[in-house]
């Protein structure tokens, strides 16, 4: 292994970072690469290293970086203006394409981030029922508001269903406002949602959680449960929507819920989300509609942004292109099976966890089921292989690979000895 060259530049730009941004950063990495530009599925840095690109921006970089047809959109609504806080074409034309892909969206509200298109979709939640209370799951991430912020990765979980605030500068009081179960544990769950179905505005889930698959029935059970009660079931598919197919985790599971939120893929690469669902859920959104008192404002500077709307119609044009999921799993697949077998070659207690088109692996063995399964996941292990695998120009997150359309069978094959490497130096120690 060679380590990453870094230049005199990029360490001088890596300086003024610390003096002007806590951490030294935008909080979203613990690593120190400044990346100058990003072309398919590989990217630059400031010195000129070349990594193939396994963090994509997050995820919203699906069918990969400065694409051809998206970067034509993007220029193309550049060249007329950038945003109007008005309705616009382009923004309408999106909302239409998610209308037409996604089972539950019958009508669509955009905002310009994740976090804020899963707290709009709670607040739709409770405007329309009149409750409070939120159910959510441990170990789930649903963004940076502070219901969101209930165990999401709490230190040391407490009992079911008490909340456990992630961070600090959260109200005592929003605890008492979310209610906390264990994933893939339809018994518990389901029991809390016909406990507290008087007070309960909402069910919300990731279909996904992190890289948790959910087990057989787990969903339908939720489904089936928030029905029978009366509870909006939400589905957070930031992530996994138009991912894991063109419809989202909604489509690819076969579990439809009330509301959704979307992000990430819908902006192609350019900030913008969304809160889309049934109509009768979303009519809480138009003040004409909704009955008294349950009316909610929503309003933001860049909502439906024209260029944001221009490359997410670009990409989603991508994604309908015949053979493009099939292309993505087949990918993704190659990797998860390589990483297993790299894992295997070298001894290396560890499970790969996800689905194709984003995974990871989590040194730990026994049944992970679940946020307490991961517990006791050997963090060190962890940083040793993504440290090893950026000096072999890997980039990915610090607990994600994500794949994209971009990468090419070169790319795997690279990636797979790169594996292979970095797991031969965790195994030394």
């Amino acid at each position: 292994m060679s380590a990453r060259q870094v230049s005199e530049h990029e360490a001088a730009v890596v300086g003024r970072a610390r003096e002007v941004l806590p951490a030294g950063g935008f909080g979203n990495v613990t690593f120190d690469v400044v990346v100058a530009r990003g072309e398919g599925g590989h990217v630059w840095d400031e010195s000129g290293n070349e990594y193939i690109d396994y963090l994509l921006g997050s995820g919203p970089m699906l069918v990969g970086h400065a694409h051809p047809a998206v970067t034509a959109a993007v220029m193309d609504q550049v060249a007329k203006g950038s945003t109007f806080f008005a309705n616009n074409a382009q923004g309408i034309a999106l909302a239409e394409a998610i209308v037409d892909a996604v089972p539950c969206a019958e009508q669509v509200r955009f905002v310009s981030s994740g976090s804020e298109a899963t707290f709009y979709a709670m607040r739709v939640a409770r405007a329309y029922t009149g409750r409070d209370k939120v159910l959510k799951f441990e170990g789930g991430f649903h963004g940076m508001s502070d219901y969101a912020l209930m165990s999401m990765a709490p230190a040391t979980p407490s009992n079911f269903p008490q909340a456990v605030p992630d961070t600090a500068g959260i109200p005592a009081q929003v605890s008492d406002e979310m209610l906390i179960a264990p994933f893939n544990d339809a018994d518990t769950a389901t029991a809390l949602i016909r406990e507290h179905k008087a007070d309960l505005a909402a069910v919300i889930t990731e279909p996904l959680q992190r890289m948790i698959p959910p087990k057989p029935g787990f969903l339908q059970a939720l489904r089936d449960t928030a029905t029978e009660c009366g509870v909006p079931l939400v589905f957070d598919e930031v992530v996994t929507g138009f991912r894991f197919a063109y419809g989202g985790a909604q489509e690819y599971y076969g579990v439809e819920p009330d509301l959704c939120a979307l992000g990430k893929v819908i902006g192609g690469g350019y900030p913008l989300a969304a809160i889309a669902g049934k109509r009768a859920f979303m009519d809480v959104l138009d003040a004409a509609k909704a009955k008294p008192g349950h009316a909610v404002k929503q309003i933001g500077t860049l909502s439906g942004n024209p260029v944001a709307a221009a490359a997410g119609l670009a990409t989603l044009d991508v994604l309908r292109e015949p053979g493009a999921y099939e292309r993505l799993f087949a990918t993704g697949r190659r990797l998860m099976e390589g990483l297993r077998a790299a894992l295997e070659k070298h001894g290396i207690e560890a499970a790969v966890m996800g689905e194709p088109p984003m995974f990871d692996v989590v040194f730990k063995g026994g049944d992970i089921s679940d946020y307490r399964g991961t517990i006791g996941a050997d963090a060190a292990k962890l940083a040793k292989f993504n440290a090893e695998l950026l000096a072999r120009g890997i980039l990915k997150g610090d607990n994600k690979f994500y794949v994209s359309l971009a990468h090419t069978d070169e790319d795997v094959a690279k990636t797979l000895d790169a594996f292979d490497g970095a797991l031969a130096a965790v195994a030394a120690g």
